[in-house]
């Protein structure tokens, strides 16, 4: 484009945006290259699930991602936004299932390979979708290195992985408590698991003591779990309970001996002092029976029904035995009591199923050797927290870290690569089915059934996608990778994983800095949900305003680590400013048409030139400074202020005597400046707001291609011009002063009206000199320049700016006749309040019968218009004073 054609009238994103996205992935500008005479910089996309719809946290999670890539590639640095999705085990499965049960089928009726067929025809069929909507948010990735944590690549790197952890006895098959979904009918990770705060209860049940007839009190919010229990245990210091250690009590409705065991896990001011000890059911109870060697007795089924050794109540669900157990004890007198009590309570997140704690044979990872390189990584600042505070929440995790439940009783994920002989049952974990049984010879393997946790394969994300276990250039390259953004509920799940993954199998971290950012909430502060019906679909605000506006959103006022709202005044206030550009830079084009601009000579600026290429220099070097930072939210807010009111409001009215005045020398310095200003403000902004600056930039004269491969500015320390901020902003505080005076005065902007002006004696010259800029914006009839103050008429308006005193006569203001005219009308009209508030006053029914509140209203009114009518009366007799009557 060029200035010759005409850039329309009004910025319609919907003409722009998908058209300016389709060039850029048509010219390859997100491609990344293996360029060794460039620093890379490379970020991988936290992959979005393949079952997801794009949602307010993924756009802002993009929009800094897009933003902090946009800015380093203009920079010059050889940059790699890495794409891909993930295929969320349980959330896709639970797709599929629930599409089979509208056929009336389950995936038992389809088989393993069937169901998986379906699974991937359902990847092909969905999985693109929040790609494409990621694309309409203008995210610059590099699609041709589009992964997928379930591609042969990823698959080679998860089966690489777990062989290796494996071999050196990091990884084992084991029974411990773990997360199940008795709907999904799998184990669950740390993050698989949402807590809501629930009314609940503590039941006070009596464990009759043997030999004796004392009776321990214990306190339970499951009661159906105590089938289970296996001792009762007491703190070695409290004294209350002493004399019981080493003995045993009966087990209620069991009639079961089960021993009192000291453990310092008990927590003596907490209910009786005393815990029930199930360690099937319980993590805490799990270490406890292992340091006591207890049994553990598992009482309930994978799908919530209790097992066959719950005697009978076997069978029931859990709820059911939970009431069945409460009116057996009530009924044998060891119920002592029922107390309300609200605690936190694990739910599935796909199906919002109550969880449960509960002993199983499972994979794990032995996280203790793995998470300490990773916690002095951390501490030695190779990999930093932005904001630092939440090191905090990281070192909590990973210090107190238990080993990882990695397997999963699901189909649609990474199966493990782990082999049974069906001869011998021996186990042989292999990267691929052996051929022969290492113990008995035979050829009869069967693999495991289980799949990976989602997280197995998320946690070698920023290596796997760039080809290891194989020695790539890619890898060589771009490992380790810049930084990751995401937010702040994932630090332990997913972030904390990535680093002592990178650390164990690449030797080094993942990424050097770790950019954490808040939830999007409502406009309330409440969460966004399903359940609250309160989630804002980023696609329909982009229909509605356009990806720019959105994006611009939600990055000011945004700061690193904290929640934000979402206001639909916000994206219009966005919008507008959108417009305020569009519109600013359609006056600069109309004006640019029919000239040839060239660098001017430095004696050719005037002062309000060498003032807004100060300011915009400035801009360049704390715009920069703040990505580095990565305050991107106060980067955006310095932009907002410059472009809209020292561009625009300022800058653009200040030239515009030279534009429309006959010097075309003047002319031609005034259009360099508003082209050099604009088109390098534009490059500022063009991270954030990508798409309007890309369409009006490429209407400016300007070198290359496309404003995103343009260089980023650099400020200009020798334009850097403080002498005439200096003064052009004294200029633009005595304009201010008189549009105060005109306001206070109620004076119409458009009324002409004498400016005198008493400056301080070093700008005497700069006020003559420089008046005409006084006269067009302050809209001066005449713009007198005064040495003292003599010939002032006493009547005259004043104000004080820091480097003059400011009179405006009266007369030139206020049409004294219309003035006072008005004063009398007011007067008569509050005469009138003031007699209907008096009436009613005045009327003992009125204030005896009315609500005390509407009689205090008419109270007030009196005052205030008493106070009104004050103020009138003496306007009218100052009016009267300055017309001499």
């Amino acid at each position: 484009m060029s200035q010759e054609e005409i850039i329309a009238k009004t910025y319609d994103p919907k003409q722009v945006e998908d058209r300016l996205y389709n060039t850029w992935m048509e010219k390859g500008y997100f491609g990344a290259e293996v360029d060794k005479d460039k620093e890379p910089f490379c970020i991988v996309i936290p992959p979005p699930n393949i079952t997801g719809q794009l949602h307010m946290g993924h756009a802002l999670d993009n929009t800094l991602q897009d933003i902090i890539i946009r800015w380093k590639r203009m920079q010059g640095y050889s940059t790699l936004w890495l794409p891909g999705t993930d295929h969320a085990s349980i959330a896709t499965e639970v797709k599929i299932v629930e599409s089979l049960a509208k056929e009336g089928k389950t995936k038992n009726d389809l088989g393993r390979e069937e169901f998986l067929n379906r699974a991937w025809t359902w990847k092909d069929q969905y999985g693109g979708r929040i790609v494409d909507q990621l694309k309409k948010m203008g995210s610059s990735l590099d699609w041709s290195r589009e992964r997928f944590t379930m591609d042969e690549g990823c698959n080679k790197a998860v089966v690489e992985v777990f062989v290796k952890l494996y071999e050196k006895g990091l990884i084992y098959r084991g029974d411990r408590i773990i997360n199940w979904c008795p709907e999904c009918k799998t184990a669950l990770s740390d993050a698989e698991v949402e807590y809501e705060e629930a009314e609940g209860k503590f039941w006070y049940v009596n464990y009759p003591v043997k030999d004796g007839e004392d009776m321990v009190t214990i306190a339970t919010t499951r009661p159906e779990t105590m089938l289970g229990d296996t001792a009762v245990a007491v703190n070695p210091k409290d004294k209350r309970y002493a004399h019981l250690i080493g003995k045993t009590v009966i087990l209620p409705l069991v009639n079961r001996e089960i021993p009192v065991v000291a453990d310092d896990y008990v927590d003596m001011e907490f209910g009786t002092g005393v815990v029930k000890i199930t360690p099937a059911h319980d993590p805490n109870d799990f270490e406890v029976g292992l340091r006591h060697k207890l049994p553990m007795i598992r009482v309930m089924n994978d799908d919530g029904s209790m097992a066959d050794n719950a005697g009978k109540y076997a069978g029931l669900d859990r709820y059911e035995a939970r009431r069945a157990i409460v009116e057996d004890l009530e009924s044998i007198g060891l119920l002592v009591k029922i107390e309300s009590h609200n605690h936190n309570v694990g739910h599935c997140y796909r199906c919002n199923t109550v969880v449960e704690p509960i002993i199983s044979k499972q994979w794990f990872v032995k996280m203790e050797p793995l998470a300490q390189p990773a916690i002095e990584a951390v501490k030695k600042g190779e990999v930093k927290f932005v904001p630092e505070r939440f090191e905090k929440i990281y070192f909590n995790w990973m210090e107190n870290i238990r080993d990882w439940c990695i397997s999963r009783q699901l189909w649609w994920g990474h199966r493990i690569p782990a082999y049974y002989c069906e001869e011998c049952g021996e186990m042989v974990v292999a990267k691929e089915i052996p051929k022969v049984c290492p113990k008995c010879g035979k050829n009869a393997f069967k693999q495991d059934e289980d799949v990976l946790d989602t997280w197995f394969s998320s946690a070698l994300w920023p290596f796997s996608t760039l080809g290891w276990p194989d020695d790539t250039e890619d890898l060589r390259y771009f490992y380790p990778t810049s930084m990751l953004v995401t937010g702040y509920d994932i630090i332990f799940f997913w972030v904390a994983r990535m680093i002592f993954s990178g650390i164990e199998h690449m030797g080094e971290v993942p990424f050097s800095h770790v950019l954490i950012h808040g939830i999007v909430r409502d406009s309330e502060g409440r969460k966004m949900s399903k359940s609250l019906g309160n989630g804002i679909d980023p696609l329909e605000v982009i229909d509605k305003y356009g990806a720019d506006a959105l994006r611009f959103s939600l990055i000011m006022g945004n700061s690193p680590g904290n929640d934000m709202r979402f206001y639909w005044e916000k994206v219009e206030s966005s919008r507008n400013f959108a417009n305020k550009i569009w519109n600013a830079s359609r006056f600069v084009l109309m004006n640019l048409r029919n000239f040839n601009i060239t660098n001017p000579k430095q004696g050719n600026l005037e002062l309000p030139d060498k003032w807004i290429i100060s300011k915009y220099n400035k801009l360049a070097g704390e715009v920069t400074e703040n990505l580095e930072k990565f305050e991107l939210g106060i980067a955006v807010q310095k932009l907002y202020d410059f472009i809209w009111s020292e561009f625009c409001d300022w800058y653009i009215e200040l030239v515009k005597p030279r534009l429309y005045g006959q010097d075309d020398e003047a002319r031609e310095t005034a259009m360099y400046t508003l082209t050099y200003v604009l088109s390098n403000t534009l490059k500022l902004l063009h991270p954030f707001m990508p798409f309007i600056t890309e369409e009006i930039w490429q209407y400016l004269p300007h070198e290359g291609e496309s404003i995103m491969i343009s260089n980023w500015p650099i400020a200009n320390a020798s334009e850097i011009d403080e002498q005439a901020e200096g003064q052009m902003e004294s200029i633009m505080e005595i304009i201010k002063s008189v549009r105060n005076i005109r306001a206070e005065m109620e004076v119409a902007p458009s009324k002409p009206a004498k400016i005198i002006l008493i400056p301080s004696s070093e700008y005497m010259d700069i006020f003559s000199s420089e008046k005409i800029y006084i006269e067009k914006l302050a809209n001066a009839s005449e713009v007198i320049i005064k040495a003292e103050k003599t010939g002032i008429p006493e009547t005259a308006v004043s104000a004080v700016a820091s480097k003059a005193e400011i009179f405006m006569p009266i007369e030139d203001l206020i049409d004294f006749d219309k003035e006072m005219d008005r004063l009398l009308k007011e007067r008569d009209r509050l005469e009138k309040e003031l007699a209907r508030a008096n009436g009613k006053l005045s009327n003992r029914n009125f204030v005896e019968k009315a609500p005390a509140n509407i009689v205090e209203e008419e109270r007030g009114k009196l005052v205030k218009y008493k106070d009104m009518m004050d103020k009138v009366l003496g306007q009218i007799e100052h009016l009267k004073n300055m017309m001499g009557k």
